[in-house]
């Protein structure tokens, strides 16, 4: 992760990636098919990381606005990561299955923890792509080029997670 972080997807090799592990290049192989599959590793490892913040917010009941800023940061603190998931999701078949499987995993995982019936599945990965955008946004700074306040951003993630801790409401 650290190395996707500073260098991003295509800033890097996987010969750089085995050596920071404490691995010589040849041991990689072993493991990972290519320097993809590394990808797609550390992008299951950062959406567990995700979800484990967001399981934890949830049990100690946290307000919608809480959660959001905790997304806000999780993107933030992995923006050069994230840009190079969006820019490999368009180019390679298997982050963009990997993407894909993740999306599902998270809204699967989303109904479980609130009780929400499978009809929500459409609604939830709606919002979860608008969440997702607007958190990756803020990451890049485009938010903030636009005049929009990081406060305005949170209200309007907290506005996407909301109905969804409170459904019925």
């Amino acid at each position: 992760m650290a190395e996707f972080a500073e260098a991003g997807f295509s800033g890097t090799d996987s010969n750089r990636i085995a050596r920071r592990a404490g691995y010589a290049p040849q041991t990689f192989y072993r493991w990972y098919a290519d320097k993809t599959a590394i990808f797609i590793a550390v992008y299951r490892d950062w959406e567990e990381q995700e979800m484990q913040l967001l399981t934890k917010l949830v049990a100690a009941q946290a307000a919608p606005a809480r959660l959001a800023e905790a997304i806000i940061r999780h993107h933030q603190t992995h923006r050069r990561f994230r840009h190079s998931l969006r820019q490999l999701t368009v180019s390679d078949a298997s982050v963009a299955q990997a993407r894909e499987d993740s999306r599902r995993r998270q809204v699967a995982r989303i109904r479980a923890l609130y009780g929400l019936p499978a009809a929500q599945t459409a609604p939830l990965l709606i919002r979860l792509l608008q969440i997702e955008r607007l958190a990756d946004a803020a990451a890049d700074g485009e938010l903030r080029a636009l005049g929009l306040s990081r406060a305005r951003l949170r209200a309007a993630i907290a506005q996407l997670i909301a109905p969804v801790q409170a459904p019925g409401r």
